[in-house]
């Protein structure tokens, strides 16, 4: 269990929600002053409600003569009413507004960083924290901060309206009603730490559900379901008991408040009828009806914006954790969203040239070294096959040169400096092809056209039939607008790949690299879709590594990784399919 956040944790979250309340804009400022100008509508109202029943019950004045003040009274309960009505969805869209903007942080941060960075997040976690974590803010926001203002300015004022008027009862307001908070605190001192605990509960069940939805035939297929099934019972106990312990708390904070305020409400009614009955004297001055009756209006109003902040208490521990969890998961909360492009148009730019120099690449557990002080380098336009066994590093060594993993060294594309490519143009003049290429749910074309999302139905075509897809896709009902299931559900694994490989065909890039292309494909399969990808690739450098020496046969040059180097080797003369 990982360990309750320090103090100065607790206040660098409570820094970091006061810095997100700037994104709210103009929504938060009136969720904040519709309230406090509906408190000074209160004292109006409260005032004029009492000098109508004080007239109506000392005078026995005409309806004719209340009219005008029950009309005020009623204007006054209507412009009450559609004030907090408006606060409420000032609250609500300054929320929103300000959940939007760190969803948007986090999520372009996650897709500047590299995605084989070591400090990337598991894909249950990450989703948690921007999804579930982030909507944990909204209570703090629409509801809290509106009504911790609320609670900090309109108890006092009162007090202070109360005060000239008759020193007892504004005395009484002034010295309980912020006793309240204190006491609250002290209730519930435990509050945030419950709650950080229930948030950490929360991000677990949430991670592990999303990874183990992933994995649902290999949890089946190796006999896992029901111990699977037990654990997330067991996450979902641990919540619910973390839950009830939050709401033990909240229970016992509000009740302190509700016994303070009954306390409050009391006092003061029974220091009004003491003093009509002449039981007490502390007035210079008779209590008049009218006072009378506003103090015992005013007194449950002084204690009201109290009950709502304690009604809210709990979205403040709630975000902290949030906030906590965020951080955890994701790193610190960016400022701003990091800066990001799509994709270029970068027609006929000509291939791409390629040197190393010093070049020392790891493992990702950096366990093993792959490549030491290594240099080669690619002219613009050759074809190089990328030979060595299983776990040798060709998959490293290609993710290096799309600068999708850390190495040291200089890597140079077309004579600059790989870390100085801008993040869209390299992904305009690179195409990469892993080993196991990520396949969308939604339909074969629009699978191919995520390389190009501007493109007609011609060139998606184009591009499915260059791959060898359409062979496949024009036997179904639907064509290419059949519908796949996430990860590619439905399809081989020589599907997925051609399917990834049309996306290649609808770039023009001038780099490319494959990461076994022709694995899951039969010799006679192998070699039409190399005869497609060695003429879309004339002009064009082309990096694959490969198994295979049919492909290797079709390649300019070969290298292999061995001894932590690259070493130059005789081009396969075989046609035929075989382990390198």
């Amino acid at each position: 269990m990982a360990a309750s956040p320090t103090p100065d944790t607790d206040r660098q979250n409570a820094r970091t929600l006061s810095g997100l309340r700037r994104h709210g804009g103009p929504w938060l400022w009136l969720a904040i002053a519709a309230p406090l100008l509906a408190g000074a509508l209160l004292v109006w109202q409260a005032w004029t409600l009492a000098a109508v029943l004080g007239d109506a019950i000392e005078t026995g004045a005409a309806v004719a003569a209340l009219t005008p003040g029950i009309a005020l009274i009623l204007a006054l309960l209507l412009a009450r009413a559609a004030l907090a009505a408006i606060g409420d969805r000032a609250g609500t869209a300054a929320a929103e507004a300000i959940k939007m903007r760190v969803r948007a942080t986090l999520f372009s941060h996650l897709l500047a960083r590299s995605p084989r960075a070591a400090e990337q997040p598991q894909s249950g976690a990450a989703a948690a924290a921007i999804v579930d974590q982030v909507e944990a803010l909204d209570g703090f926001f629409a509801h809290y901060l509106p009504a911790m203002i609320q609670a900090s300015v309109l108890p006092v004022a009162f007090g202070a309206v109360v005060l000239p008027l008759d020193w007892l009862a504004g005395l009484l307001f002034l010295v309980s009603a912020p006793l309240i908070p204190v006491f609250m605190a002290l209730a519930g001192w435990g509050a945030q730490i419950a709650t950080d605990r229930q948030a950490r509960a929360l991000s677990r069940l949430t991670g592990r559900f999303a990874d183990r939805l992933r994995g649902l035939v290999t949890l089946k297929l190796f006999g896992r379901a029901e111990a699977e099934t037990a654990d997330i019972v067991a996450a979902s106990d641990e919540l619910r008991r973390r839950t009830l312990r939050v709401l033990r708390i909240a229970f016992l904070s509000s009740a302190v408040l509700e016994f303070f305020a009954a306390l409050g409400v009391a006092g003061v009614a029974l220091y009004v009828g003491l003093t009509f009955i002449d039981y007490l004297q502390l007035r210079s001055s008779p209590l008049t009806l009218e006072l009378g009756l506003f103090l015992l209006l005013m007194a449950p109003e002084v204690y009201n914006p109290l009950r709502l902040l304690a009604a809210h208490y709990h979205d403040r521990a709630t975000a902290r954790s949030a906030i906590g969890e965020i951080t955890a998961q994701l790193g610190a909360l960016p400022e701003a969203p990091a800066p990001l492009a799509d994709m270029p148009a970068i027609p006929n730019a000509g291939a791409i040239g390629l040197a190393a120099t010093g070049l020392t690449l790891r493992t990702p557990d950096a366990a093993r070294v792959i490549l030491a002080d290594t240099g080669f380098a690619i002219t613009p336009g050759e074809h190089v096959a990328l030979l060595g066994p299983s776990g040798i590093g060709k998959s490293t060594l290609l993710e290096a040169v799309a600068r999708l993993r850390l190495a040291e060294g200089q890597i140079n594309l077309d004579q600059r400096a790989l870390a100085d490519w801008p993040e869209a143009e390299l992904r305009a003049r690179v195409a990469m092809l892993g080993q196991k290429p990520r396949i969308f749910a939604g339909s074969m074309a629009h699978n191919i056209a995520l390389a190009r999302p501007g493109a007609t139905a011609a060139d998606i075509r184009r591009a499915a039939e260059r791959a060898h897809v359409a062979a496949f896709a024009d036997a179904l009902p639907d064509g290419l607008d059949t519908l796949l299931g996430e990860g590619g559900l439905g399809l081989s694994g020589g599907q997925a790949q051609r399917i990834a490989l049309a996306r290649i065909y609808l770039r023009d890039a001038g780099l490319i690299l494959l990461d076994e292309p022709t694995a899951h494909l039969d010799a006679e399969l192998e070699q039409a879709v190399l005869d497609e990808l060695t003429h879309y690739a004339r002009g064009r450098t082309l990096i694959i590594a490969t198994h295979s020496l049919a492909v290797a046969a079709r390649m300019g040059k070969a290298w292999r990784i061995a001894g932590e180097t690259l070493l130059p080797m005789p081009r396969p003369a075989s046609k035929g399919k075989g382990a390198a």
